[in-house]
Order: structure tokens, then C-alpha cells, then sequence
């Protein structure tokens, strides 16, 4: 080839324009790996909290069963449920005597 005959159209025709599309080539792959991985990443990120909750569960199930006795339980339920009806029945006392200091439709003020 003569070396007048290279000109700057000939440069870009032959040397810049394969050089450029495969650097636009090269950055597209690297950009579909990048996205695929960080799918792979977030789908493993969801399956570890999954398994995580699911572990959490049965441990705070565990707990339960082996370190607090189902009698204390019992003790325990029994007594909230003797102060929810003492509560029950005070309000039973203070219902009535309530609505008689106001009329049904008036609205509460202070």
C-alpha cells in the first residue's frame, strides 16, 4: 500500500471503528455479567434472610418449650386473665354512673 494513499478517512474506516466497536462490544458483556451477578447476589441474599427467619422461628420455638414450664405458663395466663376481668368488672361498676353525667349524644369535653 502506498503510504500517501493513507489518509485519516482510511485510519477511521480501518483502525477506529473495529477498535471502537469492540470496546462497545467488551462493555456490553461486562455490563450483562455485572446485572447477572448482582441478580445471582440478591437472589442468594433473599434465600439466606429466608433461611434465617425460618431458623429464628424454630430456635424462638425451642426457647419456649425447653426453658419456660408449661406450668408458669399456665400461672401466668391465669393471672393476666384475673386482672383483665377485675378491669372488666370495675368498668361494669363505672359504665352506668358514666352515662348518667352526660346525654348519649353530647360529646366529652374537659
Amino acid at each position: 500500500m502506498d503510504p500517501s494513499a493513507v489518509t485519516l478517512e482510511w485510519w477511521i474506516r480501518v483502525i477506529e471503528l473495529p477498535i471502537l466497536a469492540g470496546l462497545f462490544k467488551m462493555m456490553w458483556d461486562i455490563k450483562r455479567e455485572l446485572i447477572a451477578r448482582i441478580e445471582r447476589v440478591e437472589q442468594r441474599h433473599t434465600d439466606i434472610a429466608a433461611r434465617l427467619r425460618e431458623e429464628l422461628a424454630a430456635f424462638k420455638l425451642e426457647v419456649a418449650r425447653g426453658y419456660v414450664p408449661i406450668q408458669m405458663m399456665r400461672e401466668v395466663d391465669r393471672r393476666v386473665s384475673l386482672q383483665l376481668m377485675r378491669i372488666e368488672e370495675k368498668l361494669d361498676v363505672m359504665g352506668p354512673r358514666a352515662r348518667g353525667r352526660r346525654e348519649p349524644g353530647e360529646a366529652f369535653t374537659e
